[in-house]
């Protein structure tokens, strides 16, 4: 009789070595092939609300390619990219260190996701967390931002056993149920309520409403970005340690959102190390974790809140997620956190966004359409406000009037079609242009920067100029659309 583990074996074998002899899957040829289609295809079968905006303000240029901060369209045209995915590519796109990494996981043909079993990346990973964060002792993995915020609300209720969840105005947390209902723009909820009850608003930075809102005792965590992504708000020096002493004396958890401002993105590893003696309950991270290439979130936890969730062995799956620790994620994240390390990116950070943010605080001080610059690390806000002279100022209120906000598009689309910057307006109605570029930015970047902002701001204050004629272009769009303030 065959002996059917044998047989197994050897079929196993023969597949393994076929799929190595064989001719690669040739995905770049399948995307070349088709790219006459990307927008035909997303239209069809995605979301064709979201072409219809890239069309209308012409950033439909089609990208094909991504290495460091730079980006290339079908044309061959370079960018240089100041969105970097939200902040996932903080190591900048196609990192080989990050790519290697990947390539020898799936080599290894490691036994992943046995689930029954755990994972060694996984541990490699949380010990390296850790070591960042020593007053913490505990790592929770997930495959995203918002589903790490879902699993520090359910943390925080177990932990202590009270219902409240306590978020900042104009804060963004996630879009996934909890996390949205903490959400400070409401243009993120309408039409999804109900949403989770027991979660409440304050002012960010404002210490006197936090008392007010800890003193029922029935908060079980406060979320706060330590800077806040929608407008690049940042709080008065004393503010995280005065958030953690109230935390602290009305036993409410105080969960740090890093999710943005972590991993280097503000000239620390942390955000919050940017303030002495502030060591929150949790600290959440997700996008740069990444690399760029395998989504993955953590939540790092005092032991003793994550005891109260994992407290007997029937209940040590009762929070988890089917792919958390894949190794590739794993192994993305392992890879991520060496390259920040080995090649001294936090400094990096912290040494161009001083230069970019003094260039921005000049022009703030020579032109009059801006009107702040502010940002730590390579997190930067640039506001503009209304003009004191008649004749810009007419222009302004016209924009104001059909939609609050417009006119940062009037900055942020020559930035890119005139001078090849990739930028975002900070959040809806906002005033602010946020960078957000990979940390590894070099002089040659930030002078391609400055210059860019510079010319288009210049140009802005010409009334009437291209700026000011594609500003009524996009008041008609707005109008015909039936978008008003």
């Amino acid at each position: 009789m065959t002996d059917l583990s044998t047989a197994h074996s050897g079929v196993s074998a023969a597949q393994g070595a076929h799929a190595r002899d064989a001719s690669p899957y040739d995905l770049a040829a399948m995307v070349a092939a088709r790219e006459d289609e990307r927008f035909s295809l997303h239209s069809k079968y995605l979301n064709e609300m979201w072409v219809r905006v890239l069309k209308t303000i012409g950033y439909d240029v089609g990208f094909t390619r991504g290495l460091g901060p730079y980006l290339w369209d079908r044309k061959g045209d370079r960018y240089i990219d100041l969105l970097s995915g939200w902040g996932v590519f903080a190591i900048g796109r196609n990192h080989p260190a990050v790519r290697d990494a990947l390539v020898s996981v799936i080599d290894g043909e490691f036994a992943n996701l046995v689930q029954l079993d755990v994972s060694t990346l996984a541990g490699i990973l949380a010990e390296k967390l850790i070591e960042r964060a020593p007053y913490l002792e505990k790592v929770f993995f997930a495959n995203s931002g918002a589903e790490s915020i879902e699993a520090a609300i359910k943390f925080a209720r177990a932990a202590t056993g009270r219902p409240g969840i306590l978020h900042c105005a104009h804060s963004f947390h996630g879009l996934t149920y909890g996390s949205l209902s903490m959400n400070g723009d409401e243009i993120f909820k309408k039409g999804f309520g109900p949403l989770l009850p027991n979660a409440r608003e304050i002012p960010f930075d404002d210490l006197a409403a936090l008392e007010q809102a800890l003193a029922g005792r029935d908060v079980a965590a406060f979320f706060v970005e330590p800077i806040q992504g929608k407008g690049v708000n940042i709080p008065a020096d004393d503010y995280l340690a005065g958030v953690q002493a109230l935390c602290r004396k009305y036993g409410t958890l105080f969960v740090a959102d890093e999710i943005q401002t972590g991993i280097g993105r503000t000239g620390k590893f942390f955000a919050i190390d940017h303030y002495a003696g502030v060591e929150p309950d949790m600290v959440v991270v997700a996008k740069a974790l990444s690399g760029g290439h395998v989504p993955v979130g953590a939540v790092l936890t005092r032991k003793w809140v994550f005891d109260k969730v994992f407290d007997r062995m029937d209940r040590a799956v009762v929070h988890g997620s089917t792919f958390s620790k894949n190794d590739l994620a794993m192994a993305a994240g392992v890879a991520t956190l060496d390259v920040i390390k080995n090649e001294r990116i936090v400094e990096n950070a912290a040494a161009k966004g001083e230069r970019l943010l003094a260039s921005f605080r000049k022009m703030a001080e020579g032109y009059e359409l801006v009107c702040d610059a502010r940002g730590k690390g390579l997190m930067i806000g640039v506001e503009f406000g209304p003009p004191k002279s008649l004749k810009l100022k007419a222009a302004w209120n016209l924009l104001e009037t059909v939609n609050s906000g417009l006119f940062c598009q009037l900055i942020s689309i020559p930035l890119f079609r005139d001078h090849k910057v990739l930028t975002q307006v900070a959040g809806h109605g906002n005033h602010t242009i946020k960078l957000l570029p990979p940390l590894t930015l070099t002089d040659a970047d930030c002078d391609w920067i400055e210059s860019a902002f510079d010319a288009v701001i210049a140009d802005a204050h010409d009334a009437p100029s291209a700026v000011w004629s594609l500003g009524k272009t996009l008041a008609g769009h707005a109008i015909k659309a039936g978008i008003g303030r």
